[in-house]
């Protein structure tokens, strides 16, 4: 079906596979959004862009809560803490015209999937350079597929979807010699994230390796190096010292030899221990082994010989390895979307021609490959397993409507009973002023996350920008998820038990009334009396509840 394309049959297979990626994973995603799945990144996110709109930009009290002043030093979250000392996202700029015109935490949603649904565009103008029609449908089928690719865009909003159509963009431009274009890329790239310069400093080692633009390679390595080394160490900490305190110290607290770690520090303490490097990199194995065949999946393995997707992904693959915690090997989280571009512009090239054997032949001189029947089989029978194991990981709780989110014990909730509470939650959100400042569980934040004030329960207190400190005017509590996933996962029981007896406590102290109870969501203001109809169905489910809990 592929081996032969008209140029009608590649446009048309070719948006096909666009259109169907985009309705798909736009419409889960505002699913997941508006049946209020969508968490706590989706809020710190809208927040940050609805701020940037009243001129206070990149400020969120979302961000505060977690920096380590709030977490470490038992501060109060601030109204005026700059997000750019935990992730410096100067990139956002660019689509804050489009969030001033649609002011909702769903534009992000769109945004997100047009980003990386463009990226897969791109991506194939960016094969048809080298490769025949067939090869280049199939590669951008694969990037559509890729469990890192598919799984971290039905997510919350992340900055890391930039990244893919940035960088085919600036490989496009890299082949076609616009190098204006591709200068401002760089730019663009940069200004991500602070560990963005990764992905390009990759590109410069092949761009240098590969012999073919040695001296811009040399450039761009040395500028996404040193703006690296200089953003983390004078910039960032000019806003906060999350950065040496927090995520140095979460993500590379092996190689620190205190409480607060530079990236310098890191840098220097990595390269003299190089057996816990070693350690680092190899363990654990299976995990390891497991995240490269992920990675490889989608596009048939072709990578793991591709020595230009070794040169350009192995640089964000190796911050990921030498990393620490739960989420860095996990393939369908925002972190895998970093290593992609460079694995399938290295697939590009092989099948271009350029294996090991030939890595510094011009690739005008090398021998395109040719793509027989049984691999193009294998390689569609790849991605439909690489589709397969997205649905099955249910990423992000996206898909909970059809996949259980545990089968032992069960725990499904499916999208009838997900709606059927979702008039419930919107009945006591209109009750809260727009210009109110809240303490909202996790699934809630998002929705409420326009405006100036917000954290996340139990947190009850925020500095103002009067620099006052004082309690927040509502507090909204759903306990109706909690419960439905608490059988199964400790930290929803957790949470459960703790907004259970912390809404008690500050009622029994009169600091908070209890105005409005629906279907397991509770609804709070401060300093006013309790209504004698919400007090009696809170103590009804409190009453449910602890049967619940001592089962």
């Amino acid at each position: 079906m592929l081996s032969k394309l008209s140029v009608d049959s590649e446009r048309k297979i070719l948006i096909t596979a666009a259109i169907a990626f985009f309705v798909c994973t736009l419409s889960l995603t505002l699913h997941r959004h508006f049946s209020f799945y969508s968490s706590y990144d989706q809020g710190i996110f809208n927040q940050v862009f609805w701020n940037g709109t009243h001129g206070n930009f990149f400020q969120s009290t979302l961000s505060s809560q977690l920096s380590t002043n709030v977490v470490h030093g038992g501060e109060v979250p601030d109204v005026g803490y700059h997000r750019l000392g935990q992730h410096f996202t100067p990139a956002l700029l660019l689509w804050l015209p489009i969030y001033y015109l649609f002011p909702y935490p769903a534009t992000l949603t769109v945004l997100q999937a047009t980003f990386v649904t463009a990226a897969g565009l791109v991506l194939y103008h960016l094969a048809r350079i080298y490769l025949e029609p067939a090869i280049a449908i199939l590669i951008t089928l694969s990037f559509y597929g890729a469990n890192a690719v598919f799984g971290p865009t039905l997510a919350n909003f992340h900055d890391i979807s930039q990244i893919p159509l940035f960088v085919f963009s600036l490989l496009l431009a890299m082949e076609k010699r616009q190098w204006w274009l591709f200068g401002l890329l760089v730019i663009c790239i940069l200004a991500v994230r602070e560990d963005s310069g990764i992905t390009l400093f990759g590109i410069g080692m092949y761009m240098i390796l590969s012999r073919r633009f040695p001296r811009i390679g040399l450039g761009v390595c040395s500028l996404s190096f040193l703006y690296m080394v200089a953003l983390t160490n004078l910039i960032m900490p000019l806003f906060s010292d999350d950065i040496s305190k927090r995520f140095m110290l979460e993500r590379f607290g092996q190689y620190a030899d205190g409480e607060e770690a530079s990236t310098i520090e890191i840098i220097v303490n990595m390269l003299t221990s190089p057996g816990l490097l070693l350690k680092e990199l190899f363990t654990p194995v299976w995990d390891t082994f497991k995240y490269l065949l992920g990675q490889w999946l989608p596009l048939a393995f072709i990578p793991a010989v591709a020595p230009a997707s070794w040169a350009i992904a192995g640089f964000p693959l190796l911050k990921l390895l030498l990393g620490k915690g739960q989420t860095v090997l996990v393939i369908s989280i925002r972190y895998a979307m970093s290593v992609t571009p460079g694995l399938f512009y290295g697939a590009i090239l092989w099948w271009a021609g350029q294996g090991f054997g030939n890595f510094y032949r011009p690739l005008a001189k090398c021998q395109p490959r040719k793509l027989r029947r049984g691999f193009r089989r294998f390689w569609l029978f790849c991605i439909c397993l690489s589709i397969l194991f997205t649905i099955t990981s249910n990423p992000s709780r996206t898909i909970s409507f059809l996949i259980p989110d545990s089968v032992s014990p069960r725990v499904y909730v499916s999208a009838p009973k997900q709606w059927q509470h979702v008039p419930h939650i919107r009945a006591l959100l209109v009750q809260i002023p727009d210009d109110a400042s809240v303490s909202a569980t996790t699934y809630i934040i998002p929705h409420l996350s326009g405006r100036r004030e917000i954290i996340r329960l139990p947190g009850l207190e925020i500095k103002n920008d009067n620099q006052e400190i004082e309690s927040v005017d509502y507090i909204i509590a759903d306990l109706w998820q909690m419960e439905q996933y608490q059988t199964a996962f400790r930290e929803d029981r957790n949470s459960l038990i703790g907004v259970s007896n912390l809404i008690d406590t500050i009622v029994e102290q009169n600091r908070y009334g209890l105005i409005d109870f629906s279907d397991g969501v509770v609804l709070l203001k401060h300093n006013v009396n309790s209504k004698p109809k919400a007090i009696a169905s809170w103590q009804t489910y409190q009453t449910k509840i602890q049967l619940i809990i001592n089962e």
